[in-house]
């Protein structure tokens, strides 16, 4: 069934502002999603603080014309969905979101590009941004990191304290 020119004017309308207010944008091709892998990545998406949105890729080109962003867009290929920064401030959710889920389930999305500080990204780019670990993460092992050598001062003080006592 075609979308009427009203339709998809809203849809370009979606679109430009997605790409206006978030700050990270990764795009993903899903071809053998199937309907019940795509609500759970969905609700995984959601529960990250990222949107994902599907629309055709001359929509998604239109969308990007005369916009802010610097360079060349990679290439879209198949099936494209946007999976985008809603709230929150970890700008590699989404590519992070979308990457652990490709891992999950082989060949039904694959993460192609994006969008990041500004610039189109290609898959290579997209790909590391997606290995980054999340704010929390990184804290937590920055804190362990820290605390390891204190750990280990106390138990050999603990140990020096036994010796002596006995």
């Amino acid at each position: 069934m075609a979308i009427t020119k009203q339709k998809k004017n809203e849809i370009v309308a979606v679109l430009k502002d997605i790409f206006a207010k978030s700050s990270s944008v990764a795009f993903v091709q899903f071809n053998k999603l199937t309907v019940a892998n795509a609500q759970v990545l969905r609700r995984k998406l959601r529960e990250a603080g990222t949107g994902y949105y599907v629309a055709k890729k001359t929509l998604i080109r239109k969308s990007l014309e005369g916009g802010t962003v610097a360079g060349e867009l990679p290439p879209l290929e198949g099936e494209v969905a946007v999976a985008y920064l809603e709230s929150g401030d970890d700008v590699t959710a989404p590519a992070r979101e979308v990457f652990s889920f490709e891992k999950k389930l082989e060949k039904a999305v694959k993460l192609i590009g994006g969008i990041f500080e500004g610039k189109f990204i290609g898959q290579e780019k997209a790909l590391s941004l997606a290995s980054i670990p999340s704010r929390q993460t990184l804290l937590a092992q920055f804190t362990n990191l820290v605390n390891s050598p204190i750990q280990r001062l106390v138990i050999g003080l603990s140990e020096v304290a036994k010796k002596k006592s006995s």
